[in-house]
């Protein structure tokens, strides 16, 4: 319900969902369910093949077991949430829960956009500067880079956070998305939200802007590096390639969703657009991750398929024979 009048506080928001339509909801509720599944299981399978697996236990496959962490928080933060909402027809959630579920949202949704940058570097090393790739690339080197992403993210957060709270939602407490997010929260705001705007503009616009003058450069060199290398092979070369793609296509998505979200001006997106686009960015990118480095890395299709062998040998039947 609506709980202010002029300076009493706002105890709730109603969310309206991805529909308004109980059918579609009804519809929807057992995709979302095998979404989260998938989601879970994609991610935590890569966690768990890298820490048995020695043979994986490099630089590169932990920024991606990284990623695969932060995925599971990303989607966990918001999918749960939703999926819960698709069964009631008054979807509700705290002035409080609602701080708390966008805080964890912004401070994940940085964080991986920072991590991205993170992963690119970490190729243009291995290829661009072999050789020194071991001593660039230690451990407590790849710990601090993983550190300062989360660090960025969690002080991106908290102004973001302080900033949009700060303000008086007399106006209404409808919020027309699936998901507490800065754009919907500011225009039910009664007071002026221009700071808040040009703030969401600056920091979204150095964090992205910042990450993508990493990954462009460094992909480019990437590329040049490979091409001018006349002893690595034809399969070397795929084999490269094949790695740095999978890089390329899961931050390409993820970064033109953002961009869409924050950076496009207000006439030239409709709600519905920004509500599609925010659920590509909580529950389709974390599903699909998983699913791009598994199959364009090599590495990890015999890791795959030794433990399946492995479970195998281990089933009575498996001893039988």
């Amino acid at each position: 319900m609506y709980h202010r009048i002029n300076d009493s506080t706002v105890m709730e928001f109603i969310l309206m969902g991805l529909s308004s339509r109980r059918d579609l909801q009804i519809a929807l509720f057992p995709i979302f369910v095998l979404i989260y599944l998938f989601t879970i299981l994609g991610n935590a399978g890569i966690m768990f093949l890298v820490y048995k697996n020695a043979r994986l236990r490099t630089p590169m496959y932990f920024f991606i077991c990284s990623l695969s962490f932060l995925d599971l928080c990303y989607s966990s933060d918001i999918t749960p949430k939703m999926i819960v909402d698709l069964f009631y027809e008054k979807k509700t959630i705290s002035y409080i829960g609602c701080a708390v579920q966008l805080f964890f949202f912004c401070t994940f949704g940085t964080t991986e956009c920072c991590l991205f940058a993170v992963m690119a570097y970490d190729r243009y090393v291995a290829i661009c500067n072999p050789l020194n790739y071991n001593i660039v690339m230690r451990s407590t080197t790849c710990i601090l880079l993983v550190s300062g992403a989360y660090t960025i993210g969690f002080v991106h957060s908290l102004i973001e956070i302080c900033f949009t709270f700060h303000l008086y939602f007399c106006a209404s407490n409808i919020l027309h998305h699936f998901v507490c997010d800065f754009p919907p929260l500011l225009s039910i705001s009664c007071t002026d939200t221009s700071i808040n705007e040009l703030i969401i503009f600056i920091f979204s616009s150095a964090i992205t802007m910042l990450s993508m003058f990493i990954i462009i450069p460094s992909y480019v060199a990437i590329f040049l590096a490979i091409l001018k290398i006349k002893h690595m092979g034809r399969k070397g070369r795929k084999k490269a390639f094949s790695t740095c793609s999978s890089h390329i296509i899961a931050a390409s998505i993820f970064y033109c969703t953002i961009l869409f979200v924050y950076l496009t001006p207000k006439s030239k997106s409709s709600v519905q657009s920004e509500v599609i686009a925010a659920v590509i960015y909580t529950a389709a990118i974390p599903m699909v991750n998983p699913i791009i480095y598994s199959f364009r890395n090599k590495e990890m299709k015999p890791s795959h398929r030794k433990k399946q062998r492995n479970s195998k040998l281990q089933s009575p039947k498996g001893k039988s024979d």
